[in-house]
């Protein structure tokens, strides 16, 4: 197996906090991201600082998810797989979403950059890749087809693949949050009572694929058995406990999600009552 480096010690909690996966490619990669976004946020003053926040948040989250503990045992495990899935499409692609890379890119490039960023982005690639329909289908796409097919075990056979696989749950991840949320500038924007539906409607995604794993009546990764892995649970247990941490973990995660979706709505429906009573207002004075 092309994907697998010497087994990892048997997992203990009493560990777990001080286990590391560390590797140059992706921090140095993080840290690029981290440094260009923080670089034009000071060229941006009115720039939120909220955002910023965010963004230095999404880089730490996705760190600790591919090189805390969770990347150690990844291509081992197949539950704290499953927990570094969510870590990166639940948690830190939302705050990749809130972090709006793009409406900074477009504020903050030089102007040729800017000008060749909204082109693209303004045109018909970009009015396709943002809608929202493209995010919600690219999500119930990917979470079954990266779990539930054999593209499963070919991750988990090839180290390179894994890695792919990281960073298709973080784009997927964020170009789902991105409708959601609706803070950067979007050709299709989604009115705040339909993203509510919109995460509604994916929950199922996550229940469907988790059940199918948590009731397997076999391994349906073959690469597991070739590991021989001396310690832990058994393969069939482990993918039992996985599918269960998709299907509980990533049903709450995707409620929660639910919070922040209805205070926009609610926030839209009293600011959209407010105008309506100054046009009022206004028309009868006239």
């Amino acid at each position: 197996m092309s994907g697998m480096g010497p087994m990892p010690p048997p997992f203990r909690w009493s560990i777990a906090l001080s286990s590391w996966h560390l590797a140059w490619l992706p921090s140095a990669l993080l840290l690029i991201v981290l440094v260009a976004y923080l670089l034009g946020a000071r060229r941006s003053p009115d720039w939120p600082l909220g955002r910023s926040v965010a963004m230095v948040l999404a880089c730490v989250v996705t760190f600790l998810g591919v090189e805390s503990v969770l990347g150690v045992y990844d291509m081992v495990l197949f539950a704290d797989h499953m927990v570094q899935h969510l870590v990166l499409i639940m948690l830190a692609a939302p705050l990749f979403a809130l972090a709006a890379p793009l409406d900074l890119a477009r504020q903050a490039s030089p102007a040729p950059v800017r000008a060749a960023l909204t082109r693209f982005l303004d045109g018909p690639v970009g009015a396709v890749l943002l809608h929202p329909l493209v995010g919600f289908g690219l999500y119930a796409v990917f979470i079954p087809v990266t779990h539930l097919s054999s593209l499963m075990n070919f991750a988990m056979g090839h180290l390179w693949a894994h890695h792919l696989e990281q960073i298709a749950f973080l784009v997927v991840g964020y170009l789902f949050f991105r409708s959601v949320f609706g803070i950067e500038a979007s050709p299709h924007p989604l009115h705040p009572g339909f993203a509510l539906i919109y995460l509604m409607a994916a929950v199922p995604v996550d229940t469907i694929t988790g059940l199918a794993l948590a009731m397997s009546s076999h391994n349906p990764y073959p690469v597991y058995d070739a590991m021989n892995r001396p310690w832990g649970p058994s393969v069939l247990a482990d993918v039992h406990l996985g599918g269960a941490i998709m299907w509980i973990g990533g049903d709450g995660l995707m409620l929660l999600a639910l919070i922040p979706a209805a205070v926009r709505w609610v926030r839209y429906e009293d600011r959209r009552t407010r105008e309506i009573d100054a046009e009022l207002d206004r028309a009868g004075a006239d």
